[in-house]
């Protein structure tokens, strides 16, 4: 491991040699781009300053290591962190040094960024609450960690056509969108015995496709070589010619749906072959002696272990306040092995509390945490940051929620909402496609004037059996989605109606609401 990370520390003075460079002009920004990215660094969109995405295994945090995110943000003079939606953690406005600074005081406290973008493995996707879940089949944390550090111990040898997403479910309602991604392991039981159902091809984004399921069962312990057969699957037969062909699921469309998924196999056999890979890390120990409370809160889940309770904390727009983290850290502290996980909805969850500690961590983190499903939103960091990005998503979140609070003050309506997930572009990283309601930040010429739109997508989603990409309603000006959207919430609210039910019952309300703003 200390060979490892002296190779990252070695790497670091070429990284900054080449953002001076970018900085000055010297290269362009789409050469800097496609340099910058494999150490999960990116320009911003002023080419001035720069993002940071620290790599954070599986969403799985110490404490330790989350004061430590903490204290890094503070010394470069930042206000807030951004949870993503890969269940990492970006740092913005930052310049060179303090980049350069992040990456090296990182590496030396087992906290890494190499592969954050790029054409690399990414992070490892998990089910935030697994092994704590009543609902789950087992406990996939384990082998989500061990497969991103799989990736990281690697990570600087990898050449693929594009970036690789994987993730880990514990049961069917897959929050960590195995049935959407390059592959996904979710948990099953069968017979008495753990086994895997597995997902390959799928994605969001510019053609998005639904994952296709492979027709056997694995055995856990075989997960890598499913991993390293989708490595060089993709090696083999993605498009190193076409950046915009260049995903996994493109291979679906190339080699069609039976032969992807017989080479898929064929390959993880060869790899099985050549063994040294069987996946069997050490449980996790989720046993504490619990306290029983008797609390209401939509923030608060039992957790399986009696006694004990996660407590959800979801900051607006995933930007967490460096005020409030310090707040939550000083509470942490007083925590007995407390658990710390990211979400792929850009929240974080405190697992193995005791009915006590939950109490306090409710009462610390209420002023930081949105409390309706529509406050707990999501949103990508869009422009003025991203490079790429069409629309502010993050203000379009924040006119969303103010609209609804300021006109409906006995909160009757933001709680029948369900959370929006939104987009600043067609890339999805606010996964808008798999939304309940999903919005993508577009620009489009009204009377010849160019003018902020947000294409609304419906009814999408992710869990088991029941994935569905959502639907494109039309696009919308911005300015009049806050407004369109309380006029579906007052529907909703008027026909006492779950807002899922309504959706597919009432379709023809909806229309005539949407229809009024459709441009």
């Amino acid at each position: 491991m200390e060979n490892f990370k002296q190779i990252l520390l070695d790497e670091i003075p070429n990284f900054r040699e080449k953002s001076l460079a970018f900085e000055n002009g010297e290269i362009s920004k789409m050469e800097y781009k496609g340099f910058s990215g494999g150490y999960g660094a990116y320009a911003q969109r002023d080419q001035k300053s720069f993002m940071l995405r620290l790599r954070v295994s599986s969403g799985v945090l110490s404490k330790k290591q989350l004061h430590t995110i903490y204290h890094l943000a503070y010394k470069c003079n930042l206000d807030k962190i951004h949870l993503t939606t890969r269940q990492a953690i970006q740092l913005h406005d930052l310049s060179v040094d303090q980049v350069c600074n992040v990456m090296k005081e990182g590496i030396e406290k087992d906290i890494y960024t190499r592969g954050g973008g790029g054409n690399f493995p990414r992070n490892v996707a998990l089910s935030p609450l697994s092994g704590i879940d009543k609902d789950e089949s087992f406990d996939v944390a384990p082998y989500a960690v061990a497969t991103d550090w799989h990736f990281i111990s690697q990570i600087t040898s990898y050449h693929l056509p594009r970036k690789l997403k994987v993730s880990y479910s514990s049961c069917d309602f897959d929050s960590s969108h195995c049935t959407v991604q390059d592959l996904g392991f979710i948990a099953t039981i069968k017979d008495g015995k753990k086994y895997f159902r597995v997902f390959a091809g799928g994605g969001l984004g510019k053609n998005p496709r639904e994952a296709l399921e492979l027709d056997k069962l694995i055995d856990p312990s075989d997960a890598l070589y499913y991993v390293d057969g989708m490595v060089e699957l993709f090696k083999t037969y993605g498009n190193y010619e076409n950046r915009n062909k260049a995903r996994v699921r493109y291979m679906v469309e190339t080699l069609g749906e039976e032969e992807f998924k017989k080479k898929l196999v064929e390959l993880a056999k060869a790899e099985k072959a050549k063994g040294g890979r069987d996946l069997n890390p050490e449980p996790i120990d989720y046993s504490k002696k619990g306290v029983e409370i008797d609390i209401k809160n939509p923030r608060l889940i039992p957790q399986k272990q009696n006694g004990l309770y996660a407590v959800e904390i979801h900051p607006v727009g995933g930007q967490l306040l460096l005020k409030d983290l310090k707040a939550l850290l000083y509470e942490l502290d007083k925590v007995k092995n407390p658990m710390i996980r990211l979400a792929m909805t850009e929240g974080i969850f405190i697992l193995n509390l005791d009915g006590n500690e939950a109490k306090k961590i409710l009462e610390v983190s209420e002023s930081i945490s949105g409390y309706s499903l529509l406050e707990r939103s999501v949103s990508c960091i869009g422009v003025p940051i991203c490079q790429v990005g069409i629309q502010n998503s993050q203000k379009m979140l924040h006119e969303i929620i103010d609209f609804f609070k300021e006109n409906d003050t006995a909160k009757e309506i933001i709680n029948v909402m369900p959370e929006v997930h939104i987009s600043g572009c067609p890339n999805s990283c606010g996964v808008h496609q798999i939304g309940t309601i999903g919005l993508a930040g577009k620009l489009k010429k009204i009377d010849g004037i160019s003018t902020d739109v947000f294409e609304l997508f419906m009814e999408g989603c992710c869990k088991l059996g029941e994935t569905k990409l959502g639907e494109s309603i039309g696009d919308y000006k911005a300015s009049d989605i806050p407004k369109m959207l309380f006029e579906v919430g007052q529907s909703v609210k008027n026909s006492n109606k779950e807002f899922y039910t309504w959706v597919k019952e009432d379709k023809s309300t909806l229309s005539d609401i949407v229809s009024k703003y459709k441009i």
